[in-house]
């Protein structure tokens, strides 16, 4: 069988820095999700046709849009789809500015995986975010919480690679599979 073409994807880590230390905002999906059915995710989904026309305020950084592995004009619908997700699944608003944010991660899902994506992963200061995060029917059990207490969560390798990378500062990388291997290596 033909592996299927992944479609691009974003997700967006918040990370709200305060005493006690760094807290992201996950949920959880729903079970009955055709993919990651229950389990812990940042908030994000693929790339729409409208993310390619929308006006944004400030552009990606030039490091950032060369770690997406994409062209400028892909790049910037990857942001604003993480951003309109974001919005969509926790009710957060984040102003159209592309300008704060940076790729932590790329990752390919397996070739044997029925829906798959080559997705990327922006993070960016939570205050930059107005309003209060609330479930959605796309995430559920959403909260802000410690590294600890989300690398605790039923979580796919990729996210508690996220997670880890994150937690102990270190540099954007790529996750891919092939063979049954996860291949990881670092991002220029």
């Amino acid at each position: 069988m033909k592996p299927v073409r992944p479609r691009h994807a974003a997700s967006l880590i918040l990370l709200r820095k305060q005493a006690g230390g760094t807290r992201v905002l996950m949920g959880r999906r729903p079970t009955k999700s055709r993919f990651a059915p229950d389990v812990f995710v940042f908030p994000g989904g693929r790339v729409d046709a409208a993310d390619y026309d929308r006006p944004v305020a400030s552009a990606l950084a030039e490091d950032c849009v060369r770690r997406t592995g994409a062209d400028p004009r892909l790049a910037a619908a990857l942001a604003t789809a993480a951003l309109r997700e974001t919005e969509e699944e926790t009710g957060l608003i984040l102003p159209r500015e592309h300008g704060p944010l940076t790729l932590a991660a790329r990752a390919i899902t397996p070739t044997n995986s029925p829906v798959r994506f080559h997705a990327r992963f922006f993070a960016a200061d939570a205050d930059l975010a107005s309003g209060e995060a609330a479930d959605s029917g796309e995430l559920a059990d959403l909260a802000w919480r410690s590294f600890d207490e989300s690398l605790a969560l039923p979580l796919y390798d990729i996210t508690e690679a996220v997670l880890r990378t994150l937690q102990a500062q270190g540099a954007p990388f790529m996750m891919t599979y092939r063979a049954g291997t996860t291949l990881v290596r670092a991002l220029d």
